[in-house]
């Protein structure tokens, strides 16, 4: 449901910190080049507040000194600097390090602007100054309709503010998160104009060091808004000293030659983006691991496979951009600069004229079909069950552990609990739910002494249960998928034996069967894909319906 405008612009309080610096000396700031409001970071060692911008206003004239004779010179009128009071605050859009993202309302205009909010006094004591003075001066350069915008700034005691272009539809890594990943055709738009930014980037001088899909967020026409530049470095004209030296970015996008050499250049960015080309069609970046040590050393060896059903024109172009050597990437001044790179067959079909003008495709999953049944990437899953024949699962009303082989469920005539269970085959089963209270606790009970699978629901009777392909881009696990009360829908990685998830329910959560083997579980946040080995997605997709139903009673006109 759409929420108000008031719900939307519920103030939020800006907490008050210690004061940094109240001395008000004009010096002591100076205005933004496109606006008058001023900016200023004191220097954490010294005694004055040296101002951000570097050099300092002109001091006025006192007026007993001022010629009164002389005719003032005409000037033309300044704009009244912002203030936190002239906006009204609503939600939160991003939190980072140092600072804060709220949407914010301009009461006299009724403009929208994301307002970047940083603390004085965690930027000094985190030694974070610099960071916000080269993001403030790098987004004053830019002008182009790919990147965030950067309107004007303004401070109070203790806080910046950074007024920003509102990209309405939040980051890029939503999105592939909630289908998986992009269709061709989305992925080659998306691409290009990720492209054209850097192209412009790179032409001013400018690295932008972790560019991610978190860093590119979309407006509200659905085009690409690149942010974040508090690790961007302007390189200096002289071609010898092109490269960064410092350690900056995010181990999945991190370039190779930043952890050999520690410097980043310009071909730094094209190794980010061949990294996020891939994320886009397969769901995942191409560098993964349990750890940023392990992530590093599997960049540096160019450690990295294609899944099955990658576009092929795709795959030669992030190969292409995925060189150790960053002056063999496509696109790198070396190579021939950006012309080479947007001349590559994948984006043969794009029209690189006004791309900001175009209108972007619907943004349509990826779903080839896969290799369903095959036993080398799976494992043969009844297997699997013969590990959990000896393991030790213990009862939920007790301490002690009890053996799979040695419980028997109580025989009790006073009810025939078997007529609720459904045995599909030899994994999975179901329930029907027109049990009593005293049947379900005689459920629960053969549940917890008999089920291998109890020890990962929290005690709560199980519905159903079966093994599914769960299905990340273009990437598949096989699962046991849980179906509780509650409700819940755990999955867990049946060989390591881990709970590895849970498939979160909500008045709008809603099951999808594509075929006999495929379904969808659609979130407000992400799309989950399952595919059930034994052709049963719309028994899975009525079971779960039913449940929502008997919990959501009040929503079936309005939901499922």
């Amino acid at each position: 449901m759409a929420r108000t405008t008031s719900q939307i612009y519920d103030a939020v309080p800006i907490q008050s910190s210690v004061v940094v610096c109240s001395c008000p000396h004009p010096s002591m700031v100076v205005n933004h080049p496109d606006s008058s409001s001023p900016l200023a970071v004191p220097g954490a060692s010294s005694s004055h507040c040296p101002s951000m911008e570097g050099p300092t206003t002109e001091p006025r004239a006192s007026p007993k000194t001022a010629d009164k004779s002389a005719e003032p010179l005409p000037q033309s009128i300044q704009p009244r600097k912002k203030r936190p009071e002239d906006f009204k605050f609503g939600k939160i859009l991003g939190e980072g390090s140092f600072s804060t993202v709220v949407l914010a309302r301009e009461q006299s205009t009724g403009k929208e602007y994301a307002i970047k909010i940083l603390e004085k006094r965690h930027i000094m004591k985190e030694n974070k100054a610099q960071y916000v003075k080269r993001e403030r001066d790098v987004m004053s350069i830019l002008d182009h309709p790919f990147f965030v915008k950067l309107y004007f700034t303004f401070q109070d005691d203790e806080k910046l503010y950074f007024g920003l272009s509102y990209a309405k539809n939040g980051e890029l890594l939503k999105y592939i998160r909630k289908i998986g990943s992009f269709d061709e055709t989305c992925t080659r738009f998306y691409s290009a104009e990720i492209v054209c930014a850097l192209e412009y980037l790179h032409a001013k001088g400018i690295i932008h060091r972790d560019l991610k899909p978190e860093n590119i967020l979309l407006s509200e026409d659905m085009h690409v808004q690149i942010t974040d530049f508090g690790t961007a470095k302007q390189l200096p004209s002289d071609r010898n000293q092109a490269r960064a030296n410092s350690f900056v970015g995010t181990a999945q996008y991190v370039s190779p030659e930043l952890l050999i050499e520690r410097s980043a250049c310009k071909s730094s960015d094209l190794w980010a983006l061949g990294c996020i080309i891939y994320q886009l069609v397969a769901g995942l970046p191409p560098f993964r691991a349990g750890n940023e040590y392990l992530i590093f050393q599997k960049i540096i060896r160019l450690e990295y496979e294609f899944p099955e059903k990658f576009f092929p024109k795709a795959k030669d172009l992030v190969t292409q951009l995925l060189s150790l050597d960053p002056a063999n990437r496509i696109g790198c001044e070396e190579m021939g600069g950006y012309d080479p790179l947007k001349a590559h067959p994948f984006f043969e079909t794009i029209s690189w004229e006004n791309l900001d003008l175009q209108t972007p495709p619907k943004l349509t999953p990826y779903l080839p079909a896969m290799s369903e049944d095959d036993e080398d990437c799976y494992g043969n899953y009844d297997d699997l069950l013969s590990q959990f024949s000896s393991m030790q699962v213990a009862q939920s009303s007790s301490s002690h552990s009890l053996s799979v082989q040695e419980s028997t469920p109580p025989q009790r005539s006073s009810s025939n609990i078997e007529q609720y269970i459904h045995d599909l085959d030899n994994n999975s089963f179901e329930l029907d739910l027109q049990f009593s209270n005293e049947e379900k606790q005689l459920l629960l009970e053969k549940q917890s002494n008999g089920n291998p699978w109890h020890q990962f629901v929290e005690n709560n009777l199980i519905l159903k249960m079966g093994p599914v392909d769960k299905r990340k881009g273009l990437f598949a696990r096989r699962r046991q998928l849980l179906l509780t009360e509650g409700p819940h829908l755990y999955y867990v990685d049946p060989v390591n034996k881990v709970l590895k998830g849970e498939i979160p329910w909500s008045p709008e959560l809603r099951p999808e069967a594509k075929n006999f083997k495929t379904f969808f579980v659609h979130t407000p946040n992400r799309t989950y894909y399952l595919m059930d080995p034994s052709g049963n997605a719309d028994k899975w997709c009525k079971k779960i319906q039913e449940v929502w139903r008997k919990i959501y009673h009040k929503h079936q006109n309005t939901g499922v």
